[in-house]
C-alpha cells in the first residue's frame, strides 16, 4: 500500500508541473488547468490510502460541499470579479490549513511529545495561514467594493499596531512551543496573525490589491507545505511549495511591471482614490462623437487597441473584436497592446479578449509592441488609465514615476474610451487625456465601441 501511495504521489507532482507548464501560454492554459487538476485527484485518492484513514464519510461530504459551492461559483461568475473571487478562493485555502493546525493541536494534547519540527511546522502554517484568510477577505472587499478602495489606517499608528499584533501572535506560539498547552494560547495565535492579516491589508489601496493577492497566494501555498510538513503527507509538501514558488515570482513580477518593492506595497497608502479624483487639471479635454471616431479608424493604416478595466467591466470584447473584424476587412492592421498590470488581475485581459475569440498572435505584450505605437495611426484606448498614463516616464513627482506604461502618446492619434472624467484605480491625473492629439469618447465601452460599429457599417 505504501508502495502505490509513493508512486501516486509522483505521479500527481509531475501532473503539477506539467499542468504548471501548460499554463504559460494562452493556448495551452486551459489543458494545463486539467492536468493540474487531474493531479489533485491523484493526490487526493494517494492521502486516502494512508493507513488508518477513517470517518470516510466526512471527507466524501467535504468533497461534496466543495464541488456544490465552487464549481457554479466558478462557472457563474464573470471576468469583471474574476479577481475577487481569486482572493476569496485563496483565502479559504489559507483558513483551512489554520483550521488544520489547530485540529492537529488539539489531538495531540497541545503538540504534547511531538517533534519540534512538527510544533514549529504547525504554527507557521496557523499564523500564515490565518494572516492569508483574513487579509484575502479584505482584498476580496476591497475588489469587490464592499469596502472602501482607499487605504485605510490608523496613520502614525499603523506600524506599531501591525508590530504588536504579529508580536502577540508570535509570542503565544512560542509560549505553546515551550511547553504551554492551554487551547486559549492557540486561538490567541489564530485570532492575533488575523488581526495581523486585517491590519496590513485594510491601509493598502486598491491599486495595489492584484499584487497583495498574489502575496496572500504566495503565503497560503507557503501555509500548506508547511502544514504537509506536520502531517508527513507529501502531496500537500510539494503542492504548496509549487504554489508559494509561483506566487512568489508572480508578486516579483507585478512590483517591477508597476516600478514599485513589495516592502512600499506592504506599507500601503497608495492609490485607491479614484472615487473623487477629477483628471481635469492642466489642459483642455476635448470630446469626440462614434461617427468621428469610425472615420478616424476606417482610414488608419495602424491600430493599436489597448484594452483595461473599462473594457472588462462593460464586457465589450466581444464588441470590440468585431469591430477589429470590421478594420481588418478594410484592410487595417489591429493590434492588441496588453500591459502586465492591467485590469485587475494578471492576464486579466488576455483572458477577456481570448474569450472573444482575438486572435493569441495580435495579443502582445508591452516590450513588444511599445515601438510600434509610434508608427501607429490610432491608438484605441479602453479603460487603460494608469498603464497609459505618461506622467510615469515624465513627472518625477510622480507616485507612479518609473512604472513601466505603454507608449499610447506615441501615436499619431489617441481615442480614448470612457465613462466620465474620473481617475484611474490609483487616483491620479493622467495627462494623456489633456493631450492635443487625444479626444474622449464618453460613455458604457459596449455602446461606444456598438455605435462606431455602425457608423463603420455606412461608411
Amino acid at each position: 500500500m505504501i508502495e502505490l501511495r509513493s508512486v501516486l504521489y509522483i505521479l500527481a507532482f509531475a501532473l503539477f508541473i506539467h499542468g504548471l507548464m501548460g499554463l504559460t501560454g494562452p493556448r495551452t492554459a486551459v489543458r494545463g488547468n486539467a492536468t493540474a487538476a487531474a493531479g489533485m485527484v491523484v493526490a487526493i485518492v494517494a492521502t486516502l490510502l494512508t493507513p488508518g484513514m477513517h470517518d470516510w464519510w466526512l471527507i466524501a461530504l467535504g468533497l461534496v460541499l466543495g464541488a456544490v459551492i465552487g464549481v457554479p461559483a466558478a462557472r457563474r461568475v464573470r471576468m469583471t470579479a474574476m479577481p475577487q473571487m481569486v482572493a476569496l478562493f485563496n483565502g479559504v485555502g489559507g483558513g483551512a490549513v489554520a483550521l488544520t493546525a489547530w485540529v492537529e493541536f488539539r489531538q495531540s494534547g497541545g503538540f504534547t511529545g511531538e517533534p519540534l519540527f512538527v510544533v514549529v511546522a504547525s504554527l507557521f502554517a496557523a499564523i500564515v495561514g490565518s494572516v492569508s484568510f483574513w487579509g484575502s477577505l479584505v482584498a476580496f472587499g476591497k475588489l469587490q467594493e464592499v469596502l472602501p478602495g482607499r487605504p485605510i489606517t490608523a496613520g502614525r499608528f499603523q506600524t506599531p499596531l501591525n508590530v504588536l499584533v504579529l508580536a502577540g501572535a508570535l509570542a503565544c506560539a512560542v509560549a505553546i512551543g515551550l511547553g504551554a498547552g492551554h487551547e486559549a494560547l492557540m486561538v490567541a495565535v489564530l485570532v492575533l496573525a488575523g488581526l495581523a492579516g486585517i491590519a496590513v491589508v485594510l491601509p493598502i489601496g486598491g491599486a495595489d490589491m492584484p499584487v497583495v493577492v498574489s502575496l496572500l497566494n504566495a503565503f497560503t501555498g507557503l501555509s500548506a507545505a508547511a502544514a504537509g510538513l506536520a502531517l508527513s503527507n507529501t502531496a500537500m509538501i510539494v503542492a504548496g511549495m509549487i504554489v508559494g514558488a509561483s506566487g512568489s515570482i508572480l508578486t516579483d513580477q507585478m512590483a517591477k511591471a508597476m516600478n514599485r518593492s513589495i516592502p512600499s506595497i506592504v506599507a500601503g497608502g497608495f492609490g485607491g482614490g479614484a472615487a473623487v479624483a477629477e483628471v481635469t487639471e492642466g489642459g483642455t479635454v476635448r470630446s469626440t462623437s462614434a461617427s468621428d471616431a469610425a472615420i478616424q479608424l476606417a482610414y488608419a493604416g495602424h491600430v493599436i487597441v489597448v484594452p483595461g478595466y473599462g473594457m472588462a467591466v462593460a464586457q465589450a470584447q466581444h464588441a470590440v473584436q468585431d469591430m477589429a473584424k470590421l478594420l481588418l476587412d478594410r484592410g487595417v492592421e489591429v493590434d492588441y497592446a496588453i500591459h502586465p498590470v492591467a485590469g485587475r488581475m494578471p492576464g486579466h485581459m488576455n483572458v477577456l479578449l481570448a474569450e472573444a475569440d482575438v486572435p493569441y498572435d495580435r495579443l502582445r505584450e508591452m516590450d513588444e509592441i511599445n515601438d510600434d505605437f509610434a508608427r501607429a495611426d490610432v491608438a484605441l484606448v479602453i479603460g487603460a488609465n494608469d498603464v497609459t498614463n505618461p506622467a510615469a516616464r515624465n513627472d518625477p513627482g510622480s507616485p507612479i514615476y518609473g512604472m513601466p506604461i505603454l507608449n499610447v502618446d506615441q501615436a499619431k492619434t489617441i481615442i480614448v474610451l470612457k465613462r466620465s472624467m474620473r481617475a484611474g484605480f490609483a487616483g491620479i491625473d493622467n495627462p494623456l487625456y489633456t493631450d492635443p492629439k487625444t479626444a474622449m469618447l464618453f460613455g458604457d465601452a459596449k455602446d461606444s465601441v456598438r455605435e462606431v460599429i455602425e457608423e463603420l457599417k455606412a461608411l
